[in-house]
């Protein structure tokens, strides 16, 4: 999974960037491509609303990103908006647009993002994070394909694909009333699931050596390998952040790894367990093994040192 820069409050591609599709989304695993083949049905239905469901780092916005370039709407733009990361009181604003005059500052019309996304997709990251106040001008959209501006006097139509995206059970966020069981139902007209990577098997090691590859192409010279050692090790931890954490830890055992051209166990500096687990009988924190090669932190010290 390649990563974007975060934008700091929506992110608009008017075209297909380089490496960003269906293409980009590497897996040979039955779960990845389920995932893959589900994404491909609904990439040509350009008003179907979809909901995609995945844990954090499992790359839920390329999985939309490939359903928009990949479909109907690939000719409009890609317009991406985290719903966590935006106050409320600017949410409502930046997703419907607003009047001249509509509140102090309001100096001139801004278009929202719905209108910026027209014949595109508008991607809604962390949807579960969607304020209680602006769920049903949400579904009102959805429902009738209708915005009204801050301030204005009349309704837009909206001519957008909507995809939103959650890394947790909406249906239980429902049954705790914190959302709209409505909204609910209308975002989830076609269900993505989307697997983390402990449940993709060989997928890491593929997703690993395209990592260094990418990282090659980005620093110059061939690409790094992974000794035995560094493949069992990435086999066996669970990735808790998954691709996005994979992705961090190969770019950090390239760096750690020096001039070396292969990658071994104790760059990868995986922990095997948690903080919570707690140390074991008569076991120092120097002794704690990271990885299934047995990297220890006081080894670690050591090869640090050494760069």
């Amino acid at each position: 999974m390649s990563l974007r820069p975060t934008a700091s409050r929506s992110e608009t591609d008017e075209r297909a960037p380089a490496g960003l599709g269906f293409d980009c989304l590497i897996g040979n695993s039955a779960a990845h491509r389920a995932a893959m083949e589900n994404a491909r049905l609904v990439a040509g239905s350009a008003r179907t609303t979809v909901l995609l469901v995945g844990e954090t780092g499992t790359g839920k916005e390329l999985f939309a990103r490939g359903i928009h370039y990949g479909g109907a709407t690939a000719d409009g733009p890609f317009v991406a908006v985290n719903c966590a990361a935006i106050p409320e009181t600017l949410l409502e604003g930046e997703l419907f647009g607003h009047e001249k005059g509509a509140f102090t500052g309001a100096h001139a019309r801004k278009q929202g993002l719905f209108e910026l996304a027209a014949a595109g997709t508008l991607f809604l990251d962390e949807i579960h994070q969607l304020p209680v106040a602006l769920q049903p001008k949400l579904l009102r959209a959805l429902e009738s394909r209708l915005i009204r501006p801050l301030g204005g006097q009349r309704e837009l139509a909206v001519h957008c694909r909507i995809i939103a995206a959650t890394n947790v059970a909406l249906d239980e966020a429902v049954a705790r009333a914190e959302f709209r069981p409505d909204l609910y139902y209308r975002l989830n007209v076609f269900h993505v699931d989307i697997p983390a990577l402990r449940e993709r098997g060989d997928d890491v090691e593929l997703l690993a050596t395209s990592f260094l590859r990418e990282i090659a192409l980005d620093q110059g010279g061939p690409p790094k390998l992974l000794a035995p050692d560094a493949l069992d090790a990435l086999r066996a931890h669970d990735w808790p952040g998954n691709v996005r954490e994979l992705r961090n830890v190969i770019e950090r055992a390239v760096i750690l790894g020096g001039s070396e051209g292969v990658i071994r166990a104790r760059h990868l500096m995986i922990q095997r367990r948690t903080l919570r687990s707690g140390l074991g009988e008569g076991e120092s924190i120097g002794e704690i093994v990271l990885s299934r090669g047995g990297t220890t932190l006081a080894e670690i010290e050591v090869e640090a040192a050494r760069l």
